[in-house]
């Protein structure tokens, strides 16, 4: 079997990926978990999570609380699932929206060039001279603890730094002699971006989503435990992390540790998978992947 002159389908070229790398499946497996654990909190966790009381205070895990309770006798584990509800969705949506303004931008200013890329990139500059978490505080105190506000904060963190790996390929693609050859033809600039530039720019940044992701939620989750994010009884993993430690972690360490295994687990899932897709998207891997599995 010749690599080069065989046509490799999309589920051949996934399981290639999954086989070479054992991580990438256990790591998906993992983040979908937790993706069905957010999507159907109402309907897994066995209590309220607001309620107070509904089991003793500072109970350890046992097969009524399966990861014990709080200081205000509220179920841990009905807690850290809807807490994954609010912290994956800023993560998905905060990440969606750089991503998209990110790839838009860095396009344009690498395709105008000239005054264009230079105010673009001044005005990039601007915003990754500025420390998260000073952005997250101006940003909170305009607009007040919400989604919307750690949304906005994590956005304008992430976009910048999207916005010029977007750029950087988007200036390899824009020197390609079929770009030139499409403009002598008379092809408009916004089909040459839209239908050259775009999909030929597009891979690297995509490659860099699940990573991205993970930071988005690791941000949320510091945001919460600075008194930052949403504001309590709402439960988040950073504010239960914080509650914890401050207050219970010597006599009820479960109040601290599963949320922190929540965080643990999104983080390195979405390293790690991010890691395969970069490789998926390398044809060299893909080829000497190929080959190991399906021999001549």
């Amino acid at each position: 079997m010749n690599f080069d002159h065989k046509r490799v389908t999309i589920w051949e070229s996934t399981w290639v990926l999954v086989t070479g790398k054992p991580f990438a499946l256990v790591s998906i497996l993992s983040l979908t978990i937790l993706m069905i654990c957010a999507l159907g909190a109402d309907i897994i966790s066995t209590h309220n999570p607001l309620e107070h009381g509904e089991g003793g205070r500072l109970e350890s895990p046992s097969m009524r609380h399966y990861f014990g309770t709080d200081g205000f006798g509220r179920d841990v584990f009905s807690r850290v699932i809807h807490g994954s509800r609010s912290t994956l969705l800023i993560g998905a949506i905060a990440t969606t929206t750089a991503t998209f303004m990110g790839i838009f931008v860095g396009t344009i200013s690498a395709y105008l060039g000239g005054y264009v890329d230079l105010f673009i990139q001044q005005f990039v500059d601007t915003l990754l001279g500025f420390p998260f978490i000073v952005l997250a505080i101006i940003i909170v105190a305009a607009v007040g603890p919400s989604h919307t506000s750690i949304i906005i904060a994590i956005t304008l963190s992430q976009a910048p730094q999207i916005c010029r790996l977007s750029r950087s390929c988007a200036l390899l693609v824009k020197e390609e002699a079929y770009i030139d050859a499409a403009r002598v033809n008379g092809t408009p600039d916004s089909r040459i971006i839209l239908k050259h530039i775009l999909p030929n720019s597009i891979p690297p940044v995509a490659a860099q989503f699940a990573i991205y992701f993970g930071v988005a939620v690791a941000a949320d989750t510091t945001l919460s435990f600075l008194g930052l994010g949403l504001a309590p009884p709402t439960p988040s993993w950073g504010s239960m992390i914080h509650e914890g430690l401050q207050q219970y972690f010597e006599v009820a360490p479960w109040t601290t540790i599963f949320p922190i295994i929540a965080l643990i687990i999104t983080v390195l899932s979405t390293a790690l998978i991010g890691d395969a897709v970069r490789e998926r998207l390398n044809p060299g891997f893909l080829r000497d992947a190929y080959v190991t599995n399906y021999p001549l």
